[in-house]
């Protein structure tokens, strides 16, 4: 087990992609890790699917309008495969940086067309840890993302001796989900989200719902809350006008997001970051404060009652490529987790 840094600088990427455009992307999220290098920053945390950007054309468009767009979407996604496939300079920057990343992207299996709304975790030796599969895409997401499985669901012990897990948007819902990381001893949480404060019916309701959400988790898993957002710029719009069709006024507008780092017992640490321009929102993480905490509430342990509230999971890979996906066979699991084993209990 590494010795653990107990005080690092970690940063949200408030920052929007070169819509639609996965080299270009790509090369942005190089360009902000030396950025962030060069202010003595750890880890990164990027937006929900940053590589290549939300896609918004779900909402405003109806489905038969979105068939083009969709197959586009998929030659934009990103291949990780076995030996890192698209990520390889990504990976090489981290080494080079000494700097971690969650990465949010929309992922492709390697040699087909099943496409999902991912992180993926690479480490400050360049090493990916695993990709997370959003386990369950929302409303008309559905459209574009296939569903993950619960394989690939666990917190990851990094070089700096920190354990790192992920959720994407309304995935922080699933209360089952935000649990299985606790119990994997979870002690950073990368966040991932869209501008969906600029969606329609979203526009006085998002920014609350997030910060509810993350601040919940903080407190209910005792864990330092990275969040991540990506904003609406006007070449967003503007492909999508091209490409899908007129937007119907008020359905999706400019700006968006919301980029916060939060501490265990809740309080604004970094941020919050709204709306336009680039940003990166920045914290010191001290890990001890996560102890101080945990004398009041431990969600893995003292505080648990698990002689009453029993939880169990289905761990079992799913998809043909979960096991290389989540690194698993590279991992010593807490809990005697063989990561092969069917519903785990933890009671």
């Amino acid at each position: 087990m590494p010795e653990i840094t107990p005080k690092f600088k970690a940063a949200a990427v408030h920052s929007a992609p070169i819509y639609m455009d996965k080299a270009k992307t790509l090369k942005k999220v190089i360009n902000w890790i030396e950025k962030a290098s060069t202010e003595s920053i750890e880890l990164l945390v990027f937006p929900e699917v940053f590589v290549p950007g939300f896609p918004y054309f779900i909402n405003p468009y109806p489905p038969k309008q979105q068939v083009g767009a969709i197959i586009e979407y998929g030659k934009q996604s990103v291949v990780v495969g076995e030996d890192g496939g698209d990520l390889k300079e990504v990976m090489a920057a981290c080494r080079k940086n000494k700097l971690a990343i969650s990465l949010g992207i929309s992922e492709r299996m390697a040699g087909g067309h099943t496409l999902f709304n991912a992180q993926v975790m690479i480490d400050s030796n360049g090493q990916i840890l695993g990709v997370h599969r959003k386990l369950q895409p929302t409303f008309a997401e559905r459209y574009v993302w296939a569903q993950g499985s619960g394989h690939t669901l666990r917190a990851y012990e990094t070089q700096a001796g920190y354990r790192i897990g992920g959720l994407a948007c309304w995935e922080h819902t699933l209360n089952g989900a935000r649990q299985a990381l606790i119990q994997d001893r979870q002690q950073i949480h990368a966040a991932a989200w869209p501008a969906l404060s600029t969606i329609e019916g979203f526009q006085n309701v998002a920014d609350i719902q997030i910060e509810a959400m993350m601040k919940n988790h903080a407190i209910t898993a005792q864990v330092f809350v990275i969040c991540a957002s990506n904003y609406v710029d006007q070449s967003c719009l503007d492909w999508l006008t091209e490409n899908v069709g007129p937007l119907k006024e008020g359905s999706l507008g400019l700006g968006g997001g919301y980029s916060a780092i939060y501490h265990p017992f809740c309080a604004a640490v970094a941020g919050p970051k709204v709306g336009d321009g680039e940003e990166l929102v920045i914290a010191d993480i001290d890990l001890a404060q996560i102890g101080f905490v945990k004398v009041w509430v431990d969600g893995a342990g003292h505080y648990s009652r698990p002689e009453i509230l029993k939880f169990e999971m289905d761990r079992r890979p799913v998809w043909p490529d979960d096991v290389i996906t989540a690194r698993s066979n590279l991992r010593s699991a807490p809990h005697g987790d063989t990561s092969q084993a069917g519903s785990e209990g933890y009671n």
